[in-house]
């Protein structure tokens, strides 16, 4: 393995420990020649299926795409790195679950936010303003709405309220 700060080709496994839910194998490693400490993860290299957009056209699954996404939505959000990762990994899983060779972006933008959802309401409502294509204000209060009336109550203590309320819910 490549050291990323060095380039150095000689590289030693320092720890190594199943990650996500056994199938994946994450591992500390330390250059030999600058000594700087770095983290890889492994795992099975699955076809995953064919991501078929909204026009039609058809690319294949791309990890970067999703990852870019979510970092977005999450920016500035106290979210830690781990959830991020197990989160991706969930929808990993779900698309080599699904057994298709082909399946709608949409698919993939639903799982996203449903992860979202769990992890930070205003990540989940950045996203889904982008994905739904809110045109206006009422389209952000009614998304809020509907998160905070659909979340369980032990998800709501949690995360803060996204709406600044009185006591009296107005």
């Amino acid at each position: 393995m490549r050291c990323p700060f060095c380039s150095a080709q000689d590289t030693k496994v320092i720890d190594s420990r199943l990650f996500g839910e056994g199938d994946q194998v994450r591992r500390r490693r330390q250059c030999t020649l600058c000594n700087e400490r770095f983290t890889t993860y492994e795992n099975a290299e699955l076809n995953l299926p064919q991501v078929v957009k909204n026009d039609g056209s058809r690319s294949a699954f791309d990890d970067r795409k999703l990852v870019s996404g979510m970092m977005r939505a999450l920016e500035k959000r106290p979210v830690s790195t781990e959830q991020v990762e197990e989160a991706l990994y969930r929808i990993r899983r779900r698309l080599i679950a699904s057994g298709e060779r082909e399946v709608p972006s949409r698919w993939i933008g639903e799982w996203v936010m449903e992860e979202l959802r769990g992890l930070d309401h205003v990540a989940y409502v950045r996203f889904a303003s982008v994905y739904r294509k809110f045109e206006d204000v009422n389209a952000f209060r009614e998304e809020i709405e509907q998160l905070e009336r659909e979340l369980p109550p032990e998800v709501k203590r949690q995360q803060m309220d996204l709406l600044d309320r009185d006591e009296n819910g107005k």
